[in-house]
């Protein structure tokens, strides 16, 4: 029998009986031999290994983040394009960064910094559409997040949501585009470091205890049912998906545990740059990168950060001076604490801006938008570690060495998490679009 089947198709060639079983055990759970042979072909081309990134944490400075103060100062350049900080070593030998990146210094030899990220749209909404998806915004269409593609591709793990933004979506195009609602991020809802941080929704409604709660659960099964006999309809699918999900994270302590800082003792505060004082009525880092690894390890496969106003038309030193040293003391405690647990490995690390700031200071002594080369930081979930990745001109006005576009970078992400970037999902119109066009892998990034 294998011999006939083997006639007949080519691709048959040289598999036993025991593939033909195999086979009809996937065809049990919905997969076609095509599609086996196909994700055959997919593992055979990555060399038959797992994904490196595991979970990803994505911290995300809004507003166009100052490349040239931060990760490539230009101490020889005119004084009006160098700026007021000054450069300081880092543990990687021949590479500065600005003196108000102490801690993260440090960790330099655990990083890859990109100096040569670019691209066109010096709007913030384009810019953010085009770092958050890899496409260029369309009037067509909205395209989705890399954290909503991953939420669609990968799917919940444990109990915890597959997407996670803290502690709010902080921008539209952070969520699901033209992907179900069920692929959007769950938000905290409320800053970290707020005194009595508790999280919206994660616990039942005053007077309803467990038995009601699971009385309430069936009387909507009922409902739900009914609606279903009368009219297919997918909305109700993608309402009973969140509302299960809802379930399974109401339903868990370790997930619910996994949203409080109450567990972390005062060392690991600390580290983050959470000095045990009164709590202070601003945004902190520390609590907010904090929290992220705390869901990353419970589970939750993508969570954005967003901290920080960078958007520095005027005064810009002096509106990045409280800034700037929270989130370096904050990232380089993220970074020195994922490594010392074992799991930076396996967590991909990002740090973007929707684009860099101009080169040259302002006559009100501010920077502006800057998309043609700027600076991002990747690190873990098999990112080379120590590495400085393309360059900037003697000017940080353009890309010197290996530009990297929004494309690449995007490809190379969705690579590391063992996604097809090249892979169609299907938009409004039962149309097929590329999860991204034009994309390569960055070799040079990868460890």
């Amino acid at each position: 029998m294998n011999q006939l089947i083997q006639s007949c198709n080519p691709a048959f060639s040289g598999r036993s009986r025991r593939d033909f079983l195999y086979v009809g055990w996937l065809g049990g759970v919905g997969l076609t031999l095509g599609q086996m042979l196909s994700l055959e072909a997919m593992a055979k081309a990555s060399g038959g290994q797992s994904p490196k990134a595991k979970s990803v944490i994505h911290i995300y400075l809004q507003g166009g983040f100052a490349h040239m103060d931060s990760f490539d100062p230009k101490p020889d350049a005119p004084a009006e394009y160098r700026g007021i900080l000054d450069p300081i070593r880092t543990s990687l030998p021949g590479v500065y960064f600005s003196s108000h990146m102490e801690q993260t210094a440090k960790v330099a030899d655990r990083i890859t910094v990109v100096r040569s990220m670019s691209h066109t749209e010096v709007d913030h909404s384009r810019g953010e559409h085009s770092m958050f998806t890899g496409y260029r915004p369309s009037p067509a269409l909205v395209y989705p997040s890399v954290g909503s593609v991953v939420a669609h591709e990968l799917g919940p793990r444990d109990a915890m949501p597959a997407y996670i933004c803290v502690p709010n979506q902080g921008s539209q195009f952070l969520g699901n585009g033209y992907l179900s609602n069920a692929c959007g991020p769950f938000a905290l809802g409320t800053d970290p470091a707020r005194p009595n941080f508790s999280v919206r929704d994660l616990s039942h409604a005053k007077g309803v205890d467990d038995s009601r709660f699971e009385r309430r659960k069936d009387l909507k099964s009922i409902v739900d049912g009914h609606f279903e006999r009368m009219e297919k309809d997918d909305s109700i699918a993608t309402m009973n998906s969140l509302y299960q999900r809802a379930y399974d994270l109401l339903a868990s302590p370790k997930a619910k545990n996994a949203f409080s800082l109450k567990d972390e003792d005062e060392k690991t505060r600390e580290l983050y740059g959470m000095k045990p004082a009164p709590p202070v009525l601003r945004p902190s880092a520390g609590s907010r990168l904090l929290i992220a690894r705390r869901l990353v390890e419970a589970g939750a496969r993508f969570v954005t950060v967003t901290y920080g106003a960078w958007d520095t038309h005027a005064f810009h030193y002096r509106s990045i001076e409280p800034q700037l040293p929270d989130l370096d003391r904050a990232f380089a405690g993220l970074i020195q604490d994922l490594d010392n647990r074992g799991i930076l490995d396996s967590t991909l690390v990002l740090v973007t801006s929707e684009f860099g700031r101009t080169p040259k200071i302002n006559a009100g002594g501010g920077r502006d938008h800057w998309p043609r080369v700027f600076s991002i930081v990747m690190a873990g979930g098999g990112i080379r570690r120590g590495s400085i990745y393309g360059a900037s001109d003697g000017l940080a006005a353009e890309p010197a060495e290996s530009p990297l576009s929004v494309e690449d970078y995007v490809t190379t992400v969705y690579h590391l998490l063992g996604i097809d970037a090249a892979k169609s999902l299907m938009s409004p119109g039962d149309r097929p679009q590329p999860i991204v066009t034009n994309g390569s892998v960055a070799k040079g990034l990868l460890a």
